[in-house]
C-alpha cells in the first residue's frame, strides 16, 4: 500500500469486531487492533481510513522516522498498519491524542506487542480491540438464533433454531481454518499456506521479536508438544518435552518460557485462564490455564491431522486416541468463537477446574465477578443428565452469579432441557 492509500476494501465481509469499532470509535482519537498475521486487521481498518500507512514497507518506516510530525499533517482516519516495526509511533500517537482527543482519528494495527521496548499503556488515550481468526458465527455456516449477549442476562433467554451442520460438517471447519485468505484454497493449497505461516514464525518472527532461534528443530518440537496439548491445562514443562523420537530432551524450561512469550506476542497462543469466581470455591481451584493455539488449523497442521484421519477415528472402538483429539479440537472450535463472542459483549472466557478434577467447566463466560455463564462442550448430538451434571452443580453452588447453563454440542436443534440447561448446536451461537 502507498502511503496516501485510500478507499474500502472491496468485497469487505463485516466481522463481530465491527460492531464494536463502529460503536466506540467515534468516542475515542485512537485505537488499536491487535492479533495473528493474516486474520484480516488491515481490511477491517481500512474500511475506516482515509490516509493507511503501511509500516512493512522500509520507505514508509523512513518517512515517519524523517518526519515525526507527519502522523498530525496525515489525512484522518489514519491507519498505521503493523506499527510495531516503528514502535515509538505508539507515544507519537498518545502525544498526539493528548492534544487533540476528538475522536476517529487513529487506528493502530499490529501483528506483534513489542518485546523489550518500553511503551505508554496508552490507558484512556488508545483503545485496544483484539481480533482473531473468524469465529463460526463469521463463517456463514448457518443463520446463528442465539446470542452471547441475551445469554449474559438475567432470566431464561428463548432457545430455538435448527442446523444441518454435522459432525463432518465441524470436523471441516476445524481443518479449513479461520484465517481468511486460507479458507479460500483447496486442501493442498492450505497445507502449504499454513505449513509457509508456521515456518515464517519460527524462521522470522522469533528473530523480529529479538529472539535468535539456534535450533528451529526445538521450537517445532515444542510447538507440536503445544498443539498436543489443546484443550488441555497441562504443565509447560511437560508441553516443552520434544516429540521427535530421536530428541533425547525437550528445550530448557528458561527456553520454553522465551517460546512461549514470544508465541503470545504474536498473538498465537490464545490460552483460556482458570476461573476464581469467589472465596467459596476458591480452595477447590485448579489455576492452571487452558491451552489453545490461534487457530486449530494450525494445531491440527503440526500434528499431520487432515480431515480423513480426523473422521476415521469417531466410530466406537476406535483405540487410536484421535477420538479424544477430535474432541479436544472441537473444543478448540468453541474457545476461538467464544471468545470473540465474549469480547463483543465486554466479557471475558475462563475455564473452571478442582485441584482433583471432581469438578470441571469448560468454559465460564463471564463480566467480572458479575454475570457468569457456564458452558459444557460435547461432540455428540444426543445430551444427557450426565453432560449437564457439572453445570448444574455450578449453578446450585453460585446461584446469583451465574444466570445461564449452556451445552454446546454438534446437534441439529437448540432447545433448553427441563432443568434449564440450553443446548445449542455451535452454528447457532453468535455474540
Amino acid at each position: 500500500m502507498a502511503a496516501e492509500e485510500t478507499g474500502r476494501v472491496q468485497g469487505y465481509s463485516r466481522r463481530i469486531v465491527d460492531n464494536s469499532i463502529d460503536e466506540l470509535f467515534p468516542s475515542f482519537a485512537a485505537i488499536s487492533i491487535d492479533g495473528a498475521r493474516a486474520i484480516g486487521k488491515t481490511s477491517t481498518g481500512a474500511q475506516r481510513a482515509k490516509t493507511i500507512l503501511n509500516l512493512d514497507l522500509p520507505e514508509i518506516q523512513q518517512l515517519i522516522q524523517a518526519d515525526p510530525n507527519y502522523l498530525g499533517r496525515a489525512d484522518t482516519p489514519v491507519l498505521i498498519d503493523e506499527w510495531q516495526n516503528v514502535p515509538e509511533v505508539w507515544d507519537r500517537i498518545r502525544r498526539l491524542v493528548d492534544n487533540d482527543a476528538t475522536g476517529g482519528r487513529f487506528i493502530l494495527a499490529g501483528s506483534a506487542a513489542p518485546i523489550g521496548v518500553r511503551l505508554h499503556s496508552g490507558a484512556g488515550r488508545i483503545i485496544k480491540f483484539r481480533m482473531r481468526p473468524l469465529s463460526i458465527a463469521e463463517r456463514g455456516l448457518a443463520t446463528p438464533t442465539v446470542r452471547v449477549r441475551d445469554l449474559l442476562e438475567p432470566g431464561a433467554t428463548n432457545i430455538t433454531g435448527s442446523s444441518d451442520v454435522d459432525l463432518r460438517g465441524y470436523v471441516r471447519e476445524i481443518i479449513a481454518s479461520g484465517f481468511p485468505q486460507a479458507r479460500q484454497m483447496n486442501d493442498r493449497a492450505r497445507g502449504v499456506w499454513l505449513d509457509d505461516y508456521i515456518e515464517r514464525v519460527i524462521t522470522h518472527d522469533f528473530t523480529e521479536q529479538g529472539h535468535r532461534i539456534r535450533r528451529p528443530e526445538l521450537l517445532r518440537g515444542w510447538l507440536r508438544g503445544y498443539a498436543s496439548a489443546t484443550a488441555s491445562a497441562t504443565t509447560f514443562a511437560k508441553i516443552g518435552a520434544s516429540l521427535d523420537p530421536g530428541e533425547p530432551a525437550g528445550p530448557a524450561k528458561t527456553t520454553s518460557i522465551a517460546y512461549r512469550d514470544v508465541l503470545s506476542s504474536l498473538y498465537l497462543l490464545d490460552q483460556v485462564d482458570a476461573w476464581s469466581p469467589s472465596k467459596k470455591i476458591l480452595a477447590r481451584a485448579a489455576l492452571a490455564p487452558k491451552h489453545f493455539l490461534a487457530d486449530p488449523a494450525l494445531s491440527a497442521r503440526l500434528l499431520n491431522l487432515n480431515e480423513a484421519k480426523l473422521m476415521s477415528a469417531t466410530g466406537p472402538a476406535s483405540n487410536t486416541g484421535v477420538r479424544t483429539r477430535l474432541g479436544d479440537f472441537f473444543e478448540a472450535l468453541v474457545a476461538l468463537s467464544l471468545q470473540t463472542y465474549a469480547a463483543a459483549n465486554d466479557a471475558q472466557l475462563s475455564h473452571f477446574r478442582d485441584h482433583d478434577g471432581r469438578r470441571e467447566i469448560d468454559f465460564i463466560l463471564h463480566r467480572g465477578h458479575a454475570e457468569a455463564v457456564g458452558f459444557e462442550v460435547k461432540l455428540k448430538s444426543s445430551i444427557n443428565d450426565n453432560d449437564v451434571r457439572h453445570l448444574l452443580w455450578l449453578k446450585q453452588s453460585l446461584p446469583e452469579q451465574i444466570v445461564d447453563l449452556v451445552v454446546i454440542n454438534i446437534g441439529t436443534h437448540a432447545y433448553r432441557r427441563k432443568d434449564g440447561v440450553a443446548v445449542i448446536p455451535l452454528a447457532l451461537l453468535t455474540a
